[in-house]
């Protein structure tokens, strides 16, 4: 992911092999991470069991908040595919009980389409 990117609030495709080795401690045994990305230093990573959105915080990003997100917990969620003039992708998704939604956006490069099957496989079980 470029820095310009990262500074206009783009998101970017992780390799599952980092991402497991930073997250292993907090999967349950029967999870498994399907897809990460990474916005400027936070991720949101997909597991076939929950959403994790992981806030970075300080200077160094050692302190984390992680917010687990059951896929039961999602009432609904809409995408928002990049266009001629607008070349972000949107996602947001909605949670039980809260009005506003999670909002992320993605650069062009990213499959919107591919993100959003993953979050309807199991939103959807």
């Amino acid at each position: 992911m470029g820095l310009f990117d990262g500074l206009m609030g783009n998101a970017s495709e992780l390799n599952l092999a980092d991402v497991n080795k930073e997250f292993a401690h907090v999967l349950a045994s029967s999870e498994m991470i399907e897809k990460a990305y990474k916005l400027i230093r936070d991720l949101f990573i997909f597991t076939n069991k929950r959403l994790i959105l992981v806030d970075k915080q300080g200077l160094s990003g050692k302190k984390m908040e992680l917010h687990s997100i059951p896929y039961k917990s999602i009432t609904h969620f809409s995408i928002e595919t990049a266009g001629t003039f607008d070349l972000d992708a949107e996602m947001k998704i909605w949670i039980s009980s809260t009005h506003t939604p999670i909002e992320k956006k993605f650069n062009k490069s990213l499959n919107i389409y591919e993100l959003q099957s993953v979050l309807a496989e199991y939103v959807l079980k």
